[in-house]
């Protein structure tokens, strides 16, 4: 339509010619010809896909007849966490590499772990809200006092944004020392005393990421930012 371009119609197009198809492209331009064809072959939605005559369903009906992996939008992933420390690993090297003409320095693994703070406390603030609903299910301060959970995020960007500056380390280590250290107790606590079975606020309120390991990692890499700058 003029005011709209169907993704999924997009994408069932790209499918099939991949796959082989020369396609009959039959474009519904108003809101009466879409009705009129969701009437006609009593279906909810479009794009429908017809092979030889035979309807066989939207995008994800699609997928799924050629065999190909349809996502659950309520699967658990890490596909968020992974996504956000090779990036912040990425760009480590490429400060380092440009600071330094070397890429493994001890400021790579420095910056690591700021730029990964950062990241990570971009994803939380782009949703603060869901954020601290799905932060207050297990943190331990932040059940005994919600504007921690507000807070949070913002601790968590200044650490990182000082660490990569190698600037105001005296607030910069105790902040990361302090949340960093909340946050390892009561993932360990709600995961392996409690053993809830919980989604992770650490890549944002909306994540299929699961409460244990990599939540723990994030508040243990932060630990240790702090113990290391702090020894420095």
């Amino acid at each position: 339509m003029p005011e709209y371009i169907c993704p999924f119609g997009l994408k069932s197009l790209d499918l099939l010619k991949r796959e082989g198809f020369s396609v009959d492209d039959n474009r519904l331009k108003t809101h009466e010809e879409t009705d009129a064809f969701k009437t006609e072959h009593g279906v909810k939605t479009t794009p429908q896909t017809f092979i030889d005559g035979q309807r066989i369903g939207g995008y994800d009906d699609l997928l799924r007849h050629f065999g190909k992996k349809v996502r659950d939008p309520k699967a658990v992933t890490y596909q968020p966490v992974i996504a956000v420390f090779a990036m912040a690993a990425l760009m480590a090297v490429a400060a380092s590499w440009a600071a330094f003409g070397d890429v493994l320095t001890v400021r790579t693994a420095e910056w690591f772990i700021a730029i990964s703070m950062c990241i990570l406390a971009i994803l939380k603030l782009r949703d603060i809200e869901g954020f601290s609903n799905m932060f207050l299910g297990y943190d331990l301060l932040a059940q005994h006092w919600v504007r921690y959970a507000y807070l949070y995020p913002f601790g968590e960007a200044l650490a990182g944004i000082l660490m990569i500056a190698g600037a105001l380390l005296w607030l910069a280590i105790p902040a990361a020392l302090v949340i960093g250290t909340i946050g390892a107790v009561s993932v360990f606590k709600a995961v392996y005393i409690d053993r809830r079975e919980l989604k992770c606020a650490c890549v944002g309120g909306d994540s299929n990421v699961p409460l244990g390991f990599i939540s723990l990692t994030e508040n243990l890499m932060m630990i240790a930012m702090a113990v290391w700058m702090l020894v420095k």
